[in-house]
């Protein structure tokens, strides 16, 4: 994965890994289920499992991640960001990011 390809999403990775020392992180590239010139970084899903969520409430975490994000990403913030935090003592590793379901055209067509 070359850097230069994808830079918003090795940039998510970077600091997330950086600021929240996840036990698990998944970063996945959905612009190309939206109405995107080929290659966009616009629509991303994080999953991350972290130390740090055991004692915050579900709101607490996402307002971490994107503040974490826009601070990091203030050159390019993508357009949509669906966060899944779980704490440690949430996670199952056996769990699977669900699907995202089919793009509408932002206009719910």
């Amino acid at each position: 994965m070359a850097t230069e390809e994808k830079p918003i999403e090795t940039a998510i990775l970077k600091v997330l890994k950086e600021k929240l020392q996840p036990k698990h992180l998944e970063v996945i590239n959905e612009s190309y289920m939206h109405n995107v010139p080929k290659g966009a970084e616009t629509h991303f899903k994080v999953y991350i499992v972290a130390d740090e969520f055991e004692s915050m409430t579900l709101i607490k975490r996402h307002r971490l991640v994107n503040g974490i994000l826009k601070e990091a990403l203030d050159w390019k913030f993508p357009h949509a960001l669906s966060i899944d935090a779980k704490s440690t003592s949430q996670w199952d590793p056996n769990y699977a990011t669900e699907k995202s379901p089919n793009c509408k055209g932002g206009f719910g067509k």
